[in-house]
């Protein structure tokens, strides 16, 4: 059980520093470029470990790439990259506590999509969860429309991505290592096809007419990535993005959902106070009222998941 804490610890604080180390080397990348590099590198961290645990039932391989290209799609080209442009455009700490809600949308789509029933537990936890949103995005006096709307935006795409990559796992017999390995892949490649695209010439061309696509005109793929950022390039992609994702996962072989979800219950609190420390971010009161809002409610689902988790385990 120590071991199954240490890997919760860990991922936690990968995760909680995410945003952060993001966000240090935001002037230096181009919010894509970043986008691809960590993905692509964080996926082949993951690639030995995936291919040591040969644990799935699929032969057809055709579905199989047909599924990690959806939720790399999903993931990597879409809410990984509202997340990144609302690291530029919004403080760490706030993208941190939005993105954290995440499993709210899940919720939602997994009642929407896959018919699952909300409990009451659930239900209170996500009303909560909402007002938090409401008290730190503050409707009444929107300081930041762009950047709070990017983080939603990604928090709403990665829930969606949740639970069609549960929907995959089951369609391909992956297992949620092996999926999220493929999906980050799959995803690079997608991404760099587009970054592709935007070098050439009368594309490049249209996207530098248009105010709000001009600093995406001829995306750079390997700018920058020199010694000088090496270390911070080695703490994003193989620390934060692939080795976050490992213990994780490695959490949750050893103890289940509950525990491994832990980390997102932990992130929205911690943080913000790393935001703080590490790179002096102010943070607002009703931005911490939020934040207190949120981890009751986060508090609240994992009592709920720990409650469903004995009744599984008694029907059993």
């Amino acid at each position: 059980m120590k071991k199954t804490f240490l890997y919760v610890l860990i991922s936690t604080f990968m995760f909680s520093s995410m945003e952060i180390a993001l966000k240090s080397v935001g002037n230096a990348f181009s919010p894509i470029q970043l986008n691809l590099i960590r993905f692509f590198v964080g996926g082949l961290v993951l690639l030995p470990i995936v291919l040591k645990n040969k644990n799935t039932v699929n032969n057809n391989k055709w579905k199989s790439l047909g599924i990690f290209s959806l939720t790399g799609f999903l993931c990597v080209v879409f809410s990984m990259t509202l997340y990144q442009l609302a690291i530029v455009y919004d403080q760490a700490a706030t993208v941190a506590v939005l993105f954290s809600c995440n499993p709210v949308f899940a919720m939602l789509f997994a009642f929407i999509i896959l018919r699952e029933k909300i409990n009451r537990l659930g239900l209170i936890s996500l009303v909560i969860s909402i007002i938090g949103l409401l008290i730190i995005v503050n409707p009444a006096n929107l300081t930041n429309p762009l950047g709070l709307t990017l983080a939603l935006g990604s928090a709403l795409t990665f829930g969606l991505y949740s639970i069609v990559s549960r929907w995959g796992s089951f369609v391909s017999g992956y297992g949620g290592l092996a999926l999220t390995c493929y999906t980050f892949l799959a995803g690079s490649i997608e991404l760099f096809v587009l970054i592709l695209i935007t070098h050439i010439p009368f594309v490049a061309n249209f996207m530098n007419s248009v105010s709000w696509l001009k600093s995406f005109a001829n995306t750079p793929v390997l700018q920058n990535v020199n010694l000088h950022y090496f270390w911070m390039l080695l703490f994003i992609c193989v620390c934060v993005t692939g080795g976050g994702f490992a213990f994780y996962f490695l959490a949750m072989d050893r103890a289940g959902v509950s525990i491994a979800s832990l980390v997102f219950f932990i992130k929205p609190g911690l943080a913000p106070i790393l935001a703080m420390m590490l790179i002096g971010e102010k943070i607002s009161l009703n931005t911490w009222i939020g934040i207190i809002v949120i981890l009751i409610g986060s508090v609240i689902t994992f009592i709920g998941s720990q409650l469903e988790q004995k009744e599984s385990d008694l029907k059993e």
